[in-house]
């Protein structure tokens, strides 16, 4: 039970994430917060299934800057799968998802950390 809650509080995060970039018009749009929450879902999914792919082709991604730009180019190409799946969840293109990757990416780690003051682990 609690990794279910563990999962439904990761996703909520990610959707309140997802929602203050889409505001911020920083290379995506969410047209609702319950399309944030399922564009999280969905971004959530591709990730597992592209870095399966990778481990599956024997890809493993190193460490320090050249790793970040990596993990960055990933992100922004998930970002761009997922655009596919949802009609109310779009990327500006792959510049647009390259800035919302690292927008969702400071604000996620802002999130986290604030959520880490208050005591509530995510």
């Amino acid at each position: 039970m609690a990794v279910l809650i563990s999962l439904i509080v990761s996703l909520l995060v990610s959707a309140v994430v997802i929602y203050i970039v889409s505001r911020l018009n920083l290379g995506l749009t969410v047209s609702s917060f319950t399309n944030a929450f399922l564009a999280a879902i969905v971004i959530a999914v591709v990730n597992a299934v592209v870095f399966w792919l990778l481990g599956a082709l024997g890809l493993t991604i190193g460490g320090g800057f050249l790793g970040f730009i990596v993990l960055l180019v990933i992100a922004a190409v998930v970002l761009m799968i997922s655009d596919r799946f949802l009609p109310g969840f779009t990327v500006n293109g792959f510049t647009g998802a390259l800035v919302a990757a690292i927008a969702i990416a400071v604000v996620s780690w802002l999130v986290t950390w604030l959520l880490g003051l208050l005591g509530i682990v995510v």
